[in-house]
């Protein structure tokens, strides 16, 4: 009999909490955390945790050689444009005498900037336009060489807004913020986080080495219709809608930074070569599921 591999989980929040089960199923789990509770939390869960920081590239030296494969969904740093985090990782993976056969990231769609609106897939240029995307675009390209250049197969999730029970723009609706007027507003993507946590455990076997796929649902909205429908399921009011230049007076510079870009993402890819079959392929019956049904993953 095979020896069980060992999947080393790097950011270990709720997508990875999502993905859990089916995960602990196939592997021996090790969960990189940065404080004991944390870590308590996942042996409860029957993983392994492992203690470490990114931001402390000294406390990552258990992870040279510790696993077969990796799933890195730990954010960039929030400053800058280069994503240091993802160069402790591997310079840690690479001290290893052994490395591991493959590693999925999961990215962002922010990666590709404004498109006006275009439909686009993963052929599009990638042209980030804020700090926070460029960050992005600086661990795939990290990751892309680190890969290349050691035989590991690398795959890049690239995820939108990602929505479920517990990651709804409740609080947004609630305090009467605004959106943009129907013809002025952007067109926006989303995944509901049971479908990206099954995506990355999909990645781990079909993620082909050094390939990006955008991760996403069939929804085709703009901003506005997606917080009215979350306000309808809710059962809250609908924002007000307001011009571009009155939006830009009520809301922070990075609330509205996120309605500067529209762009409509396809997912061929991700379902000819990860296969996933969408639990949620349309945002509205993502909603019914938060606010009527149990969640259904794995």
């Amino acid at each position: 009999m095979a020896a069980v591999q060992r999947l080393l989980i790097v950011g270990s929040g709720d997508v990875a909490r999502r993905a859990a089960p089916w995960l602990l199923r196939h592997f021996r789990v090790l969960a990189l955390v940065r404080d004991p509770a944390q870590g308590e939390a996942w042996r409860r869960m029957g993983a392994v945790p492992v203690l470490g920081d990114l931001d402390k590239p000294e406390s990552l030296k258990r992870l040279a050689g510790l696993a077969d494969r990796v799933l890195h969904l730990a954010p960039p740093p929030g400053g800058g444009d280069r994503d240091a985090r993802t160069r402790h990782l591997l310079a840690a993976l690479s001290r290893g005498r052994s490395l591991p056969c493959r590693l999925v990231y999961i990215s962002t769609t922010g990666v590709y900037g404004d498109c006006g609106g275009a439909r686009i897939d993963e052929t599009r240029p990638r042209r980030a336009a804020s700090d926070r995307a460029r960050r992005r675009v600086d661990a795939e390209d990290c990751l892309r060489r680190w890969g290349a250049g050691l035989g590991v197969a690398v795959s890049i999730l690239r995820a939108p807004g990602i929505y479920g029970t517990g990651r709804l723009p409740l609080e947004r609706l609630q305090a009467g913020l605004p959106a943009l007027v129907p013809e002025a507003d952007v067109y926006t993507n989303h995944i509901h986080a049971d479908d990206l946590a099954r995506a990355c455990c999909l990645a781990l076997f079909r993620g082909g080495a050094g390939r990006s796929f955008n991760v996403v649902d069939d929804s085709d909205l703009k901003m506005g219709d997606y917080f009215d429908r979350v306000a309808d399921a809710a059962g809250l009011p609908r924002p007000p809608r307001v011009e571009r230049a009155e939006l830009a007076r009520r809301l922070s510079p990075l609330q509205l930074s996120f309605m500067a870009e529209s762009r409509r993402i396809g997912n061929g890819r991700m379902r000819r070569e990860l296969r996933l079959k969408l639990s949620y392929p349309s945002v509205d019956q993502g909603l019914a599921a938060a606010f009527h049904q149990p969640r259904n993953f794995p």
